[in-house]
């Protein structure tokens, strides 16, 4: 893993989760008595120089990193996206030619296996791109996978854009990616905001490495619980209910 870094989105706020009101940053809040960071973090302890770990943090930045001072942080001082955070990073990331795992910081179901396969799949098969997806069928409020009439990948479209034929689709992406480091910052620069929410979003840039030649593959997880984030009290409630039940298998 020398040739591998590692991006954290942790910069959102939380509104649903009332986060201005107790003044604690998205990944901080607690669920079974541990931050969110904390189990996202323990999926990628197969990263030995935890400096190679970026954490992208933005609202109430000191709490997360008095919380997590081993770890390497880069600044998003706006809520643009996510293409936007990972941009954030570029700076810190310097002059590294080689694969970047970006991972979501309120997804603490996500298991090492799970990511160790979706990073040998990614170098198997030589690719610039490799998503991470999951079949579910639950009516979630996360981005499509899009495939074509062969099943190739076409592009993710955010839950927020999908027409009602895209909402039926069971495919679901996980918001985690792996990434050729130089081609990632080279096209965040392409992504365009003409999206209902008007932001940046990371989930773009699988379309625009097809659309130059790029290789992009998909990993699909088997298990389903790795795809819940947190958004509200009752996300917390679900996910602290499956690690007890986890803990005690």
């Amino acid at each position: 893993m020398e040739n591998l870094k590692v991006v954290i989105l942790a910069a959102g706020k939380g509104k649903r989760l009332n986060s201005e009101e107790v003044q604690i940053p998205k990944a901080m809040r607690e669920v079974s008595e541990k931050p969110l960071l904390h189990y996202v973090l323990k999926s990628v302890d197969f990263i030995e120089n935890k400096k190679d770990i970026l954490i992208v943090v933005g609202y109430l930045k000191e709490m997360l990193m008095d919380a997590f001072p081993k770890y390497a942080f880069a600044i998003q001082t706006e809520q643009l996206g996510t293409g936007h955070a990972v941009k954030c990073a570029e700076q810190a990331i310097g002059d590294f030619s080689s694969d970047i795992l970006v991972l979501m910081g309120d997804m603490p179901l996500i298991k090492r296996e799970t990511l160790l396969n979706l990073i040998s799949e990614h170098k198997k098969n030589n690719n610039d791109c490799t998503n991470l997806s999951c079949e579910i069928n639950e009516k979630l409020v996360l981005g499509r996978i899009i495939r074509d009439e062969n099943n190739n990948f076409c592009e993710i479209v955010e839950n927020k854009d999908c027409t009602e034929e895209q909402l039926k689709i069971t495919e679901y992406n996980t918001g985690n990616a792996i990434f050729n480091a130089k081609k990632l910052f080279e096209q965040l620069t392409n992504l365009k905001n003409n999206n209902k929410s008007g932001e940046y979003y990371l989930t773009d840039i699988p379309k625009i490495f097809i659309e130059n030649n790029y290789k992009v593959g998909i990993y699909k997880s088997k298990n389903q619980t790795e795809i819940y984030g947190v958004s509200s009290a009752e996300d917390i409630e679900l996910i602290a209910k499956i690690l007890k039940t986890n803990s005690t298998k």
